[in-house]
């Protein structure tokens, strides 16, 4: 070729789903059917009330132009007053409050308005691959904290503050963890603001997932003091079944909101304003729809759990969000070959940690988004041919 890739994107590999959804693809043009637990993608509808905002705006003749770069004055009521409700968080709407198209922009966002070359980002292991790439694609250093199931999987603080956190500006969080389904109480929010504090050290929060089969929705935003030190991502793909509409929110302190839009502004325009008031309607339903995706959820997970004891791999199942995460029988030598296994012998895809990092080599993921009746054909499949 006459022209190289940049320097930026020489050592960033195309994001593994995208090319193992090529592998299935092909697969089952040649015949397989290959039943997919891998992706967290939500098979449930939004709302109705949800559909029927959309079309109702969409049919304006007044609602097709670019938007605020903030967002609609409607949506950001709408998100503070649902931080208000089941976070117990109060927000500014006019200035702690930032609608993204995806909380995944929000994360290259942020990793792009603070970090550059020779600065440093804690990244956790096993963790989302999209906190890795974004941090490289500064031309920061990513510094991976590892995560182990003996401590709950949460980050041991004490070992941390050991390390040389000169050069560390901000650090990846993730509770309810993906992948790993861990929980995290204000006792450890707690003391993580305080670390945070101690190192001068933005902690981005990532929470995505606080809806889904947890008993009380949780906010780092919630601890005093958090704003000081932390930024929350969150979204409505997973608790509103709405992912392919990419809508998502960064809060916190205003300054950090400004500094933050002074780099989106540059990269998209606001977002279309009838996906907007839709969301804004997705926010306001009540805990009834909550409660129903759950009991949902509930059926699934019990499917997933005899799945993975179909293949003797061992789980906690105190864990919470959209998928399972469980140890790899000794018979295998690491998730890549269970996973690689049950999809050539049984045609049933199920993730292999690794991909989360070195601390999930040994353990598998599966998502609960499709149906008992298709978790069930696996669980035949597998019985049948592993």
């Amino acid at each position: 070729m006459f022209i190289e890739v940049a320097k930026r994107l020489q050592h960033t590999e195309e994001y593994y789903f995208s090319k193992k959804l090529r592998e299935i693809d092909e697969l089952n043009k040649a015949g397989a059917s290959v039943i997919n637990l891998g992706i967290g993608s939500p098979d449930l509808p939004p709302h109705p009330t949800v559909i029927e905002t959309l079309n109702k705006y969409a049919a304006l003749p007044n609602t097709h132009a670019y938007q605020s770069y903030k967002g609609a004055p409607s949506l950001r009521s709408a998100i503070a007053s649902w931080y208000n409700k089941y976070y117990q968080v109060e927000l500014n709407p006019d200035t702690e409050v930032l609608p993204l198209i995806g909380s995944k922009e929000g994360i290259m966002h942020i990793c792009m308005t603070y970090l550059q070359e020779g600065d440093e980002a804690l990244i956790p292991n096993p963790g989302y691959p999209t906190y890795s790439s974004a941090v490289r694609l500064t031309g920061a250093k990513g510094v991976y904290y590892d995560l182990q199931e003996a401590n709950a999987w949460l980050p041991d603080l004490e070992a941390l503050a050991k390390q040389d956190l000169s050069k560390v500006k901000l650090m990846w969080v993730n509770y309810p963890h993906m992948p790993t389904g861990a929980k995290a109480d204000k006792t450890f929010f707690k003391d993580l603001i305080a670390f945070a504090k101690a190192h001068r050290i933005l902690l981005c929060h990532d929470n995505p997932y606080s809806f889904i089969l947890t008993e009380e929705p949780s906010s780092l935003l919630s601890i005093d003091g958090a704003k000081d030190v932390a930024l929350e991502l969150n979204s409505l793909s997973k608790s509103s079944n709405m992912a392919g509409w990419r809508i998502g929110m960064l809060v916190g302190h205003q300054d950090r909101i400004n500094e933050i839009m002074r780099f989106k502004s540059n990269m998209d325009s606001g977002m279309f304003l009838p996906l907007q008031m839709a969301a804004a309607a997705a926010l306001e339903l009540d805990e009834d729809w909550y409660t129903s995706l759950n009991k949902i959820y509930q059926g699934r997970r019990e499917k997933v759990y005899e799945l993975l004891r179909t293949l003797n791999c061992d789980f906690d199942d105190t864990q919470v969000g959209l998928f399972v995460w469980a140890s790899v029988p000794a018979s295998y030598q690491d998730g890549y070959a269970l996973s690689d296994d049950v999809l050539k012998q049984a045609a049933v895809f199920i993730t292999p940690g690794g991909i989360f990092g070195s601390a999930g080599q040994h353990y598998v993921r599966v998502s609960l988004c499709t149906t008992e009746t298709v978790l069930q054909e696996a669980i035949d499949r597998i019985k049948a041919k592993i």
